[in-house]
C-alpha cells in the first residue's frame, strides 16, 4: 500500500500501522513508512526477544498484506565496546545485513555513537544548496540572499544539532566556514553579521535539557534519567 497518490491512501496506511506495536516487547518507532525496532541487549535472552519481535512484525505485515522493503533492512549494534560476535537477526526468510550506521529522520547514527558521517553529510548538503543559491540569486539584493540562506541552508546546519553538536575544532570550523562564505556573498564582509552557529547550538541544547527535565512530551525517558542522577 502506498502512502502517496490518493486522498485515502495516507489515512488507510495510518489505520494499518496504528496497531503495529501490539504484542511487541521491544520498542518500536514509526515515522510515516519508516520503522525502527530496538531494545537494550544485556544477554542472550534480550537477543531472542528482539528476534521474536521481528518475527511478529513480519507476521503482522504478511497478515495485513503490507510489503516490506527488505533492501532497506539494517541491523546495527550501538556500543562503545568491542563486539566479536556478528549480529544474526532474521526477517522472514532473509538475514538482516549488519551495518556500521543507519539513517533515521536525516540523522546518521553510527554504531560507536560518533558523528563524523553526520557531519560530512550536513556540510556537503549545505554546500550543495549554497552553491545553487549563489548561482541563481547572484544579482538580487542582500536581504534576499540572507533570507535564502536562513530558509534553505542554515536549517540544514542546525537540524538535529542537539544530538550531534561537535566538540572538535575542525568540525566546528567546517560548519562556520559555510556561514562565513554566505556573509561574503550576501553582505560583502569577511565575518558573519549573524549570531554564530555555536551560540545557536548552545541555546538549542539548553532548551532541550529544559524540556527533558520538565517532562515535556517526547522527552520523558531522558528527563527520568536526569532526575535519577540528580537524586
Amino acid at each position: 500500500m502506498g502512502t502517496q497518490g490518493s486522498v485515502l491512501g495516507p489515512l488507510l496506511f495510518l489505520v494499518y500501522v496504528n496497531v503495529i506495536w501490539r504484542n511487541l516487547e521491544s520498542t518500536i518507532k514509526l515515522f510515516t513508512d519508516d520503522c525502527i525496532l530496538y531494545r537494550k541487549i544485556m544477554n542472550d535472552s534480550n537477543i531472542d526477544t528482539l528476534q521474536i519481535d521481528a518475527d511478529r512484525l513480519g507476521e503482522w505485515a504478511a497478515k495485513n498484506l503490507i510489503k516490506i522493503n527488505l533492501a532497506k533492512h539494517k541491523a546495527v549494534s550501538f556500543t562503545k565496546a568491542q563486539v566479536k560476535d556478528p549480529l544474526n537477526y532474521i526477517f522472514g526468510d532473509q538475514r538482516i545485513p549488519e551495518a556500521s550506521n543507519c539513517e533515521y529522520l536525516e540523522i546518521i547514527l553510527c554504531r560507536d555513537l560518533s558523528w563524523p558521517d553526520q557531519m560530512n553529510y550536513i556540510v556537503q548538503k549545505a554546500w550543495r544548496i549554497l552553491h545553487f543559491i549563489m548561482l541563481v540569486l547572484k544579482k538580487v539584493n542582500c536581504y534576499m540572499k540572507s533570507l535564502a540562506y536562513m530558509s534553505l541552508v542554515r536549517l540544514i546546519l542546525e537540524y538535529g544539532a542537539v544530538c550531534w553538536d561537535p566538540y572538535s575544532e575542525g568540525q566546528i570550523n567546517d560548519l562556520d566556514h559555510v556561514q562565513k562564505e554566505v556573509a561574503k556573498f550576501a553582505n560583502h564582509v569577511s565575518d558573519s553579521v549573524w549570531e554564530t552557529l555555536v551560540q545557536h547550538r548552545k541555546i538549542a541544547g539548553i532548551c532541550a535539557l529544559f524540556k527533558a527535565y520538565t517532562g515535556e512530551q517526547a522527552w520523558h525517558s531522558i528527563g527520568d534519567s536526569l532526575k535519577d542522577h540528580a537524586t
